[in-house]
């Protein structure tokens, strides 16, 4: 991580060349990447973001890395043990997002971050540093009831800094490198706090945005297109909007239930 960063930010015109946004950005005042299918900001269709061609070949081979892919083999596993619906969930909307997408007359296809047994979220981010400190904030972006998956790396005391905060449940957490929670970003208040002088924090964020559930839901359109379609009748709009009310209700059964079998 660290020395993809230094290839990535370094030079009198990383700011232009990597195409970083905000150099204060929401989240913290750390250098990031995000990595992978997108879907929002009046995009027509979900599509892989777009970086510059040396940034690619960056990513790819930190993508292509044996500890790296062990990180997202091991998020799988966690996943799948403590949310088997919601991860089937997760899995099935990528792969039938891919399955569209192939059918597609475009020369640029989805391209994943991982084979799916590695992982079935659709995005990444790399928090580079190399002090990843977080400002409190939710990922508003994200799916409500879904889970984004952080890993916390680099080199510092965790007896001592670098805990994950959760402000909603009002918890303190040690989260010392290579650790890797699983949480509801979207609904829940999250940062870490500071480490000490001369020490180094990356982590490692896998996602799906929102908007992509919302694309398979929607049989592979926007809602503005459902909704400017002749087609569409007022029962059908009235229907929608009813099934939507229930969305949440939907997401949460896929949480599993601890004290019975998995529904």
């Amino acid at each position: 991580m660290e020395a993809a960063a230094q290839e990535i930010y370094t030079g009198p015109k990383w700011r232009r060349r990597a195409g970083l946004d905000d150099p204060v950005p929401r989240r913290g005042s750390h250098h990031a990447k995000h990595v992978g299918v997108a879907m929002g900001g009046g995009q027509r269709h979900p599509q892989n973001l777009g970086h510059a061609a040396r940034n690619l070949l960056i990513f790819a081979r930190l993508f292509g890395l044996k500890s790296l892919q062990r990180i997202a083999g091991w998020t799988n596993v966690l996943f799948m043990a403590f949310a088997p619906n919601l991860h089937e969930y997760y899995r099935a909307s990528y792969a039938a997002l891919c399955d569209w997408d192939r059918l597609q007359p475009r020369t640029k296809h989805i391209r994943r971050n991982f084979p799916e047994r590695y992982s079935v979220f659709t995005t990444a981010t790399y928090n580079f540093g190399p002090v990843t400190v977080t400002l409190p904030h939710i990922d508003f972006g994200n799916l409500a009831w879904g889970w984004c998956a952080v890993t916390a790396l680099g080199n510092f005391d965790p007896d001592r800094g670098g805990h994950l905060v959760l402000w909603d449940l009002k918890l303190i957490i040690r989260f010392p490198p290579g650790s890797t929670i699983l949480l509801p970003s979207a609904i829940l208040r999250h940062s870490n706090l500071k480490i000490g002088p001369n020490e180094t924090r990356f982590s490692f964020t896998q996602f799906t945005p929102a908007g992509i559930f919302r694309w398979v839901y929607n049989d592979f359109r926007t809602d503005k297109d459902i909704n400017a379609a002749k087609s569409t009748t007022e029962a059908e709009r009235e229907q929608r909007k009813r099934d939507r009310a229930g969305r949440w209700q939907e997401g949460i059964c896929m949480y599993r239930k601890w004290d019975g079998p998995v529904q």
